[in-house]
């Protein structure tokens, strides 16, 4: 058989800028996932807006297939449609919805405000979707030969899927009939056990399995007794009359974290957390009017939750919108809240974006807090090398400082990392995956995950049979 070629145009350094072009004929290819660079990533040997430039020929290219709509994946959409690109935008039904919010929310942050351009733009954009339900078929429109899509589960965020691409390929051997291949693109797995998230769907079978590796030389720890964790964190910070930040996603992490507040809150009911207050006293804090819009697409999309949460849903309970939660929406109540936060001593969590402090309104709360040992910065996922939450944990052990907008702060607030909250499969969970096809796939190419941890995968998926390689450029 003539196996499809493909070509990594981001992902295969580090963890962000996902993108990858899959050749089904040598004329025709789809792309999968268009996403921004970030951290040191962001540079490529180029500066600010220049990275997140489409530096690739669009010729050939029939559509592009979005497995999440987390910026590192679905952030140069703007710039690919900037480019020209006029084709299908295939993604879950789920993803769809979720979209339009965060090109909204992009293209704000990096290319304008002019409401008028940003709604034309939505607008035209959501002409190109084609949502698409999980585990079923769909034909690839334009193309000269059969190509099927399917979208399955894959437990990261609402609405992230690993996408399976169907096709024929022509048989080397002249008495040989051409046959079908599948090519497999994991996008970003969830680790099993993920609040609010079914667990992934198990994948059959593959012959190119192309494969996230962010942890894939890592386990996260105490899985099964992080919301614990969580509370002891929480109850030893908080009696010191401060705030707990934490930087989250406004899609995935901060819903799992209401999630797990809310019942936190709804067992310690009536007990003290602090001196002067309850736990139902506590005010747990949303300040980012796109988590707040995230929130409530998640709300709207329930039948995408697990079976746990449609039960608390069922005993009358509101997982993600509770008695405590305040969400604050305008420039000016962000402003007020950061400086009643410094000045006063009343215990607050807040949740905040960016998860990785690159850019957003936690910058400000940490502009504002870190000076003082009152208060705590609370990391719960994945910081991309050359982020300000990569260089906070590190200068956090020397008690050093923080650069933000050209100044540095100094870190006297402490800054804690809580394992088994990650969104991401880890090497467990990974080799789980791949263990549960039916078939061992011709190769595996691992993307997504810096050198030590694709190298780790790589030897363990190695030990246990598989053909793998190292994606690219």
């Amino acid at each position: 058989m003539h196996n499809p070629t493909l070509i990594h145009h981001g992902a295969v350094d580090g963890v962000t800028g996902s993108c990858h072009q899959y050749f089904f004929n040598e004329q025709q290819s789809v792309l999968i996932d268009c996403g921004l660079f970030q951290g040191v990533e962001q540079g490529r040997g180029k500066a600010g807006a220049d990275s997140a430039q489409i530096d690739f020929p669009l010729e050939g290219i029939q559509a592009l297939l979005l497995t999440h709509v987390h910026i590192d994946h679905a952030g140069r959409i703007p710039y690919l449609i900037a480019a020209g690109f006029k084709g299908p935008i295939y993604c879950s039904k789920a993803s769809a919805l979720l979209l339009p919010l965060v090109l909204e929310d992009a293209l704000k942050m990096g290319i304008t405000r002019d409401e008028k351009l940003i709604n034309a733009f939505i607008k035209a954009v959501s002409r190109q979707l084609r949502p698409c339900d999980y585990n079923s078929w769909y034909e690839l429109e334009s193309s000269a030969e059969a190509v099927q899509l399917r979208f399955q589960n894959a437990g990261h965020i609402l609405g992230s899927a690993y996408i399976e691409i169907r096709h024929q390929i022509p048989s080397n051997n002249p008495n040989t009939e051409q046959g079908w291949y599948k090519a497999v693109f994991s996008g970003d797995l969830g680790a099993r056990d993920t609040p609010l998230l079914p667990d992934p769907t198990p994948l059959d079978s593959a012959d190119l399995l192309v494969l996230e590796s962010t942890y894939g030389d890592k386990n996260h720890q105490n899985r099964k007794n992080r919301q614990q964790r969580l509370q002891q964190i929480l109850e030893k910070a908080l009696s010191d009359n401060g705030t707990v930040l934490i930087p989250a996603f406004s899609i995935g992490r901060t819903q799992e974290l209401l999630y797990e507040l809310e019942d936190i809150i709804h067992r310690m009911q009536g007990q003290a957390i602090h001196q002067e207050l309850n736990w139902e006293q506590l005010d747990i804090i949303v300040d980012s009017p796109l988590a707040a819009d995230f929130t409530s697409v998640y709300k709207e999309l329930k039948q995408f939750w697990d079976d746990e949460a449609k039960q608390r849903l069922q005993q009358g309970r509101h997982p993600l919108q509770f008695e405590q939660l305040l969400t604050v929406n305008t420039h000016e109540d962000h402003q007020k809240v950061v400086r009643h936060l410094a000045d006063t001593g009343r215990p607050a969590v807040v949740i905040a974006a960016s998860g990785m402090c690159a850019g957003g309104r936690v910058v400000n709360y940490l502009k504002a807090l870190l000076a003082s040992a009152r208060h705590q910065i609370l990391f719960m996922g994945y910081q991309a090398r050359g982020t300000p939450g990569a260089a906070l944990i590190k200068y956090a052990k020397t008690g050093g400082y923080l650069q933000l907008d050209g100044e540095d702060y100094p870190i006297h607030a402490e800054v804690i990392q809580l394992s088994g909250y990650s969104a991401h499969a880890d090497q467990q969970d990974l080799l789980h995956f791949v263990s549960g096809m039916h078939q061992v796939p011709e190769q595996i190419r691992l993307v997504h995950g810096d050198t030590e941890a694709k190298l780790e995968l790589k030897k363990q998926l190695e030990a246990r049979g598989h053909k793998v390689v190292i994606g690219v450029t």
